[in-house]
């Protein structure tokens, strides 16, 4: 017998929702970028929390920016159940890697890899991103956690095995010969998962796992789907023992980064917010700075 599910009580949004609601300015600003630095450099580590807007400067968009795709992304149930759905889904990352996969690092993703490896202002103990673009690897950060995996990666939802997006992109071009990757045209074509704008997607044809037969899904996590535990476990634990957090970049629209705000201000542990345009954690930083994310990282990394 499977027990209902629960109802949500009127008003409250979805975490979809909360990830797609409208960019809005700030409302609590908090100290300036030399506060930042002395909250940073008294402390003896620190970790890093990251999200989409660190990775606009490179061409990737957000979902809550002002320039944001109002789409809804496709949810993890709805690529399991449905084969359209998934036909659908491979067309548009099909044009969308057009540009994903060409974005570079910013000054925002080299500022933390020099963090990382100069030790300046103080310890970084570890990086958690919610990005899938692989930008923090590819600037050369090493002590990373991509809680929501990776778009340069694509897994078979039968036997788990891994394989490149390179590889996938090749492909998807020879199974659909007649169709032509068209130009990127800007933001409000893409999302950050690399999802573009397509309309005529019913008759692509999405290759199977060449070693099971099974369906093929980007290697990361979906709306709706479990972070696996070993990521939020590492990312837990890094939070844990710091005695600083810093947010980069992040709204904090859904649960899987504000836990770790929540649980850095649970242990009293000092927070720094970065970010253009409010978040959910806002009220519990203890120093709330607006601005470029790239620029504020950069000068606390050469204070």
């Amino acid at each position: 017998m499977t027990s209902a599910a629960p109802t949500r009580a009127a008003g409250v949004p979805r975490p979809l929702d909360r990830a797609l609601q409208s960019w809005e300015p700030t409302r609590v600003l908090r100290g300036t970028p030399d506060d930042a630095w002395t909250v940073l450099s008294e402390a003896s580590s620190c970790v890093a929390l990251t999200g989409a807007g660190l990775s606009t400067d490179s061409g990737v968009p957000d979902y809550r920016g002002r320039d944001a795709q109002r789409g809804t992304p496709m949810q993890f149930a709805d690529f399991v159940g449905d084969a359209a759905n998934r036909r659908r889904y491979w067309a548009r990352a099909y044009q969308g890697w057009a540009a994903m996969g060409q974005a570079t690092p910013n000054r925002g993703h080299v500022a933390l890899a020099n963090w990382e490896h100069g030790g300046w202002p103080t310890h970084l103990a570890g990086l958690i991103t919610q990005n899938v673009d692989g930008l923090h690897p590819a600037a050369g950060s090493r002590r990373v956690v991509q809680l929501h995996g990776s778009i340069h990666q694509v897994s078979c939802l039968d036997c788990g095995g891994l394989t490149t997006r390179d590889d996938m992109q090749r492909r998807l071009a020879e199974a659909n010969p007649g169709v032509v990757v068209q130009d990127w045209r800007g933001h409000p074509e893409l999302r950050p998962d690399g999802d573009a704008v397509v309309e005529d997607w019913h008759d692509f044809v999405v290759p199977d796992c060449l070693a099971c037969g099974g369906s093929l899904k980007p290697d990361v996590v979906f709306f709706g789907e479990t972070v696996p535990r070993p990521r939020v476990d590492q990312a837990r634990a890094w939070v844990d023992h710091c005695d600083a957090l810093l947010v980069a970049g992040s709204s904090l629209s859904v649960m899987s980064g504000l836990r770790f705000v929540r649980q850095a201000a649970g242990r009293g542990v000092p927070v720094v917010i970065i970010n253009h345009g409010a978040t959910r954690g806002d009220d519990l930083a203890t120093v709330r700075l607006d601005g470029s994310v790239s620029d504020l990282l950069e000068a606390l990394v050469r204070h």
